[in-house]
């Protein structure tokens, strides 16, 4: 087949969206004056706003075109991918989502320095921040420029630059409260280009004689396509629901709830709003293995010509390319404005105008690491940030939650050693490789390993360093766990060194 939808549909619909985001993040300027409007967009934002927009920022090009080609190639043991993604907040709701609201911190590194009263911990939080965020931006940049030349022909470089420019004048415009604006719309921007051609595809499909699957295809067995499957799938499950709590551009939005039991109900309508959006990515995945479509993230624009073709198949191929640019945008811009919040408070010393120079840093370096970087899959590139995050953020939190005698240096141990091996593994994929056997499983899938020895050597060298408990954990405890009825002074957080 040739070129899946007309350059013009293609170049209009990616145009409708881009104007759609700044027009929406402009507004942001006129209600952002402070400098806690553009960090945490002054802790007003009502859960199901709020829901809306992390489901815009966390349905990346992972989720949108990723998850479909991933299933596409390796078969049904892919569907451990939107599950993990979703149940991760579960997780989230169950252990840090209302403690860490009742922090009052800006930023995961406030909260490190808040709940462990030291300056080394917050720096290297802030080291992982941004390390995590430019990993995840990496496949958003490469992403959009895969959409964009397959609707143009273009060279892959522009559709990030493209995603880059847009996101970095959004963020500049009004920070985190005009990037909440932005989020909610694409959220239901990617629903309605996920689910009006998937409703089209599927009447084509029953007038074609709904073909299923030849005999003795392989796509319907678990574990197969991969060396090592077992070790790889339980590997993913533990960065999928480990990792989702440790993504600063996801935990950031809890910090704009006006309180705990806001924070709850939140992650509560982002489970119903997840959950719905990736039942599509998989029929997706399993139309494009019925007939026989090339094994790329591409499926997700390929398709609705195949299935539907003429007029009507470019149209909605169209959709599918404005909610691929509304996925990018959505993310990139979340992981902007936490990358440079950090950037921004522990480098410049915080304010608005530091805050705008940060996000120029944020956007740029991983736009060129992009360019850089072997090309992988989105989701594996996703999934190894997932990996990074499960082994590092995920037990400071949980432990600094959960367990008032975490000390400062296990917990920076904890963090180096984890985080340190899973961000080894990371290069090493990216980098490196291709790899066989064994390396190529615990590099690709570093989590079953490098998750179990953060947790480790956080608890082991807290229980032989007693001395260096915190001196005020438990009144940070206290202010963590009490709930909002009772009178605890909740004020905003600041660290020492502002």
């Amino acid at each position: 087949m040739s070129d899946p939808v007309s350059p013009a549909y293609g170049v209009t619909a990616v145009v409708l969206v881009l104007l759609a985001a700044v027009l929406i993040g402009a507004f942001g300027i006129r209600v952002s004056r402070t400098t806690s409007d553009f960090y945490v967009a002054s802790r007003t934002v009502s859960p199901l706003w709020n829901a809306s927009a992390i489901g815009g920022e966390y349905l990346s090009a992972a989720s949108f075109l990723g998850v479909a080609g991933l299933i596409l190639t390796y078969g049904a043991d892919m569907l451990w991918l939107p599950v993990g993604w979703t149940g991760g907040y579960l997780v989230l709701l169950v252990l840090v989502s209302a403690p860490l609201r009742r922090s009052g911190a800006y930023t995961l590194p406030d909260f490190a320095e808040a709940r462990l009263e030291s300056m080394v911990v917050r720096r290297t939080s802030s080291v992982l921040v941004v390390l995590i965020g430019w990993l995840y931006l990496m496949p958003q940049f490469q992403s959009a420029g895969l959409v964009f030349r397959t609707i143009t022909g273009a060279p892959t470089w522009a559709g990030g630059l493209l995603v880059a420019v847009v996101v970095a004048l959004n963020v500049l415009s009004g920070g985190m409260r005009s990037i909440t604006f932005v989020q909610a719309f694409q959220y239901w921007i990617k629903l309605t280009a996920l689910a009006v051609p998937l409703v089209f595809m599927l009447i084509a499909w029953r007038s074609d004689g709904s073909p299923g699957l030849p005999p003795g295809d392989p796509w319907a067995l678990p574990l197969h396509g991969r060396e090592h499957p077992v070790y790889a799938t339980y590997s993913l499950i533990l960065a999928t629901f480990l990792g989702t709590m440790g993504l600063p551009h996801v935990l950031v939005r809890f910090y704009t709830n006006p309180d705990g039991r806001a924070a709850r109900r939140t992650t509560l309508l982002v489970l119903t709003l997840l959950g719905a959006f990736y039942l599509m990515p998989a029929v997706y995945g399993y139309l494009g293995r019925v007939y026989g479509l090339p094994a790329t993230d591409a499926v997700v624009l390929t398709l609705p010509g195949r299935l539907v073709g003429g007029t009507a198949g470019e149209l909605l191929t169209a959709l599918v390319t404005a909610g691929a640019f509304a996925a990018f945008l959505s993310t990139s811009s979340g992981l902007a404005v936490s990358v440079a919040g950090v950037i921004a408070q522990d480098i410049m010393g915080g304010g608005v105008r530091p805050f705008r120079v940060a996000t120029v840093l944020a956007v740029t370096v991983p736009f060129a690491l992009a360019g850089m970087a072997r090309t992988l899959p989105v989701a594996d590139v996703v999934g190894l940030a997932f990996a990074v995050a499960a082994s590092s953020f995920c037990p400071l939190l949980v432990l600094g939650i959960w367990w008032r005698r975490l000390t400062t240096v296990g917990a920076l141990a904890g963090l180096l050693t984890g985080g340190g091996l899973a961000c080894v593994a990371v290069i090493a994929t990216i980098i490196g490789g291709p790899y066989t056997g064994w390396p190529e499983a615990l590099l690709a899938q570093p989590a079953a390993w490098s998750v179990p020895i953060s947790f480790t050597v956080m608890i082991v060298v807290s229980l032989l360093t007693p001395s260096r408990v915190p001196r005020n954990v438990a009144r940070t405890m206290v202010r963590l766990h009490t709930p909002e009825t009772l009178d605890v002074d909740r004020g905003d957080w600041r660290p020492r060194s502002v």
